[in-house]
């Protein structure tokens, strides 16, 4: 059945308070039992569950995580209920290793591929993948504040951008949201001061990684990430810090364990629970994972709670 899906606002883009990541649908981690029929089955149970934003971004794929939601939800029919964010600004070389691109022209030509990859006439939020140190930050948001005015675009985003760079784009354009890495084992963007711009202007935070990359999961073994996969060139996941840090998921575990809920869910409520134009969008390809995800939302986060998480240590290795 339906479900409504409090929602959140994105200064005043209104969204799902739990989005979906598309990545992991066709890139970066372990694609080969990415099964088509799944993929797409999960897509339309998101939109059941109420979970409006699917995130993607052309450089994912490369280039076939956009057609793969034109495939599953604009052809079907589903376009009208969800909001589409997809990203520009990276240029892939493979997996693990892409250049950055923030140049005007490239940024007109990524935007007209992203459409037609799509099958959209407008995307709905589109976001910087990454700034460019060679292209002064005004230069590349100038040019897609054009987007918008052309009517290709509705909002913009950022991701992994610094203070300086928010407010240097935000007044030239509004900035809808920042998408950055944001978990309990990660919180750098706290430490920054990035998520209190976001706070004091009204952006959203788009929190990716809210699970650890699956870390917190408690589900993921050193022995699951296989050649190839993003996480294997990852300091987070030698072996060695791997064991060293699952004294964070044993924390979460206890509290999971109290509050009848699972490891996933209690992380992910913490991180609703940063704020209210925080929304953290977990990736997945598997309806299984998507039903737990969304369900977060029910679990509430006493004070005790929110400060025995507060307890945990971080990660013992760096993000990358």
């Amino acid at each position: 059945m339906p479900r409504e899906l409090p929602q959140r606002f994105l200064r005043d883009l209104a969204v799902g308070a739990v989005g979906l990541g598309c990545m992991p649908m066709s890139w970066a981690y372990r694609t080969a039992d990415a099964d088509p029929v799944e993929v797409r089955a999960t897509l339309h149970r998101a939109v059941e569950l109420g979970v409006t934003l699917l995130d993607t971004a052309d450089v994912y794929g490369p280039y076939t995580n956009e057609e793969i939601i034109r495939d599953a939800i604009v052809r079907e029919g589903l376009r009208d209920r969800v909001v589409i964010a997809t990203k520009c600004g990276l240029v892939p070389a493979d997996a693990t290793s892409y250049r950055r691109d923030g140049s005007p022209d490239y940024i007109r030509s990524a935007c007209d591929a992203s459409l037609r990859r799509l099958g959209v006439d407008v995307i709905d939020l589109y976001q910087l993948h990454r700034v460019d140190p060679q292209v002064p930050v005004e230069e590349t948001w100038g040019a897609l504040s054009d987007l918008v005015a052309a009517g290709k675009v509705r909002y913009l985003g950022m991701s992994e951008s610094t203070v300086e760079e928010i407010v240097a784009a935000d007044a030239i354009h509004p900035v809808t949201s920042v998408q950055s890495e944001l978990s309990l084992w990660t919180s750098e963007n706290i430490d920054n001061g990035v998520l209190e711009l976001c706070r004091t202007r009204g952006i959203g935070f788009l929190a990716y990684c809210p699970l650890g990359r699956g870390y917190l999961t408690g589900h993921l073994t050193s022995e699951a990430i296989e050649s190839g996969d993003f996480r294997s060139a990852n300091p987070r996941f030698t072996p060695e810090a791997m064991a060293a840090n699952h004294v964070i998921v044993d924390g979460i575990r206890q509290i999971a364990a109290r509050l009848d809920a699972t490891p996933a869910q209690v992380a992910l409520a913490w991180v609703l629970a940063q704020g209210d134009s925080v929304v953290p969008i977990p990736g997945t390809k598997r309806r299984r994972w998507l039903d737990e995800n969304v369900a977060a939302v029910d679990v509430h986060l006493s004070d005790d709670d929110l400060a025995d998480l507060a307890a945990l240590p971080r990660s013992v290795a760096p993000r990358y």
